[in-house]
């Protein structure tokens, strides 16, 4: 039951969901509660505004990105864990596992094993939501094999369904393996939350993150770019809307798994 609370209750938190609750209200208010009803769109509005705006979208990534810069040297290690997110799995009429937005976990992990950091990868993930369709870190070997490293490196964790059980889940393995320390390939975002699970399970971690969202070249549309750039860079967009609820989404997970004693 925790588990599908945690998935439902908070879509409801989300700027969209909020948002659409905020509308609700406005809807069900009674004509007398016109205070009540004109709070409830105008705080609707500004908050679709604010999420959707590329700023504040990035600002929020920027705060989670930048607690693990990236490497600056390259270390070495047993195996290279790589958490799941980073595929859509083989269902038609798709053909082959495919990368999404979050593939780069996968491209980052495999130029790490080509450059001969660790003798393994350990890649984990089962899912919440696949029916019918393989489990994520069998998708993930599937690509992987593909770009050339061998099946023989792989270790695959099958059964998480979070990030908490990919922790969980990833220990019994390294542990088998006598493994204490562990290079973690995951999205930038989502590092300072897998370093801590990693961590309680009593790993020593190396972070490698991939998948930024806050580069550079994007403040500089900011910084140095016209005013008509600057314009339009403030207007709400889907895509940055998506943005933020990633980034809102990753820090109520790290409340929920701080007050668990999780992370």
């Amino acid at each position: 039951m925790f588990f599908f609370l945690s998935k439902l209750l908070p879509l409801f938190v989300y700027p969209l969901g909020l948002a659409l609750v905020l509308l609700l209200v406005a809807y069900r208010a009674r004509y007398h509660q016109y205070e009540l009803m004109r709070l409830a769109l105008l705080t609707a509005i500004l908050l679709l505004f604010l999420a959707g705006n590329k700023w504040v979208s990035l600002g929020l990534a920027r705060s989670l990105e930048s607690q693990y810069p990236p490497l600056t040297t390259l270390p070495q290690a047993d195996v290279i864990v790589v958490l799941g997110g980073g595929t859509q799995p083989q269902s038609p009429p798709r053909t082959l596992t495919e990368l999404n937005e979050a593939g780069d976990r996968l491209i980052y992990a495999t130029w790490l094993y080509q450059q001969g950091v660790a003798d393994h990868l350990l890649l984990s993930g089962g899912g919440f939501d696949r029916v019918d369709v393989e489990m994520e870190a069998v998708g993930m070997a599937s690509l992987l094999t593909m770009f050339g490293i061998p099946e023989s490196a792989l270790w695959l964790e099958t059964e998480s369904r979070n990030t908490y059980e990919n922790a969980l889940y990833s220990a019994e393995i390294l542990e088998a393996e006598g493994i204490e320390e562990i290079i973690l390939v995951t999205s930038a975002f989502h590092m300072p939350r897998s370093v801590a699970i990693f961590e309680r399970q009593g790993f020593t971690v190396i972070p490698a993150p991939a998948d930024f969202r806050a580069t550079e070249s994007e403040w500089a549309q900011w910084r140095d770019g016209t005013w008509q750039i600057r314009l339009i860079s403030l207007l709400p967009q889907a895509s940055y809307l998506e943005d933020t609820t990633t980034i809102v989404k990753e820090y109520i997970g790290l409340v929920i798994y701080r007050l668990r004693g999780w992370a």
